[in-house]
């Protein structure tokens, strides 16, 4: 059986304290669902903290990096993916999970939420700006979910997850 892919995405910089505490916590929580934790594996922000928290929990975690320089991966990283992409690599970590979750906002988590959206992804929105939870929900009403904590954006995973 095929394992459930949770793309947790979110600024590798600028990232706020709750950005990264979320982020922590929802590597945790995917982690004790059994659930693979997919990020862009580098060693800051989002993508670091949510490795982290699901290497806490005992959770496999894969990073999709975009250079190849081993340098930057984070220590909770399980299985990394050097793609030597750049951005372009964003379109891999969206593809490849069965949800994303988004946790803050940066110029390249926004890509990530429209070339989710493009794709017809679930997309969960944590921790985001009024306007950018606006700005989403305009564009796609059906795909886009808005929560308040990592607990909710579990549990809204399941709801809506082909997998749950």
């Amino acid at each position: 059986m095929r394992k459930i892919i949770i793309g947790v995405m979110g600024p590798g910089d600028r990232t706020t304290a709750s950005d990264l505490a979320y982020a922590y916590e929802l590597g945790q929580l995917i982690a004790q669902q059994g659930w693979v934790l997919l990020t862009g594996g580098r060693n800051v922000g989002v993508m670091d903290a949510a490795s982290k928290g699901a290497k806490e929990a005992n959770g496999l975690t894969i990073g999709i990096l975009p250079k190849n320089d081993r340098n930057s991966i984070s220590e909770g990283v399980d299985i990394a993916i050097f793609t030597d992409m750049g951005n372009a690599r964003n379109n891999i970590n969206v593809l490849s999970s069965d949800i994303v979750i988004v946790c803050g906002m940066s110029t390249g988590t926004a890509s990530e939420v429209a070339l989710a959206l493009r794709s017809n992804k679930k997309v969960i929105l944590l921790n985001n700006t009024e306007e950018s939870k606006a700005f989403f929900t305009s564009l796609s009403k059906d795909n886009v979910f808005i929560v308040t904590n990592p607990r909710e954006a579990i549990l809204t995973a399941k709801e809506i997850g082909d997998f749950a």
